[in-house]
């Protein structure tokens, strides 16, 4: 498999609403395999396709919050395709949250604590699960992603800017 470009802002793909997958076959199969090496290549903990600039409803996640004995964190990927969320707690939490599309760039977000969420595995099975703590943070990210929003959207006017500017000055810098 290979890593794929990273597709950052201001590209206006990220703002595409993606399309859902009418079948998961060995395409889709590729795909994740691919953005699994994207996101490991570029240390994140989540991807949406639209980030590697296939408008389809595909994400992958691996938090890596176990290590083994070699102090490594311990991979284990997961696919999520079509996934979209039933249910959202009232409750909130607040999470620094960061994205490959906006490098290097970071911002506190609330979002609700839990969410019940479906999806189909990589075999095309239907799934469903409640989430919660950073799994729950990166899920409503990722699907974020897949709807055209970035977790810039969900800051104040002034804090978004402040990261944009901060961001075109690393690049003006680089």
């Amino acid at each position: 498999m290979a890593a794929l470009p990273i597709v950052e802002i201001p590209d206006p793909r990220l703002r595409l609403v993606s399309e859902p997958v009418a079948e998961v076959d060995d395409g889709v199969r590729t795909l994740v395999a691919d953005m699994i090496d994207t996101m490991y290549a570029e240390h994140g903990i989540g991807l949406a396709a639209i980030q590697v600039g296939v408008a389809k409803r595909i994400l992958v996640i691996d938090l890596q919050e176990e290590e083994g004995e070699d102090g490594k964190p311990i991979r284990a990927p997961h696919a999520y395709i079509n996934a979209e969320i039933l249910s959202v707690s009232d409750e909130t939490s607040v999470c620094n949250e960061g994205c490959l599309s906006i490098p290097d760039q970071n911002a506190e977000v609330e979002r609700p604590a839990t969410v019940r969420v479906r999806w189909l595995d990589e075999t095309g099975k239907a799934q469903e699960a409640e989430m919660t703590g950073m799994l729950a943070t990166c899920m409503q990210h990722e699907i974020d992603h897949l709807n055209g929003v970035l977790f810039i959207d969900h800051i104040s006017r002034l804090k978004r800017e402040m990261v944009l500017k901060k961001l075109a000055k690393a690049r003006k810098a680089a």
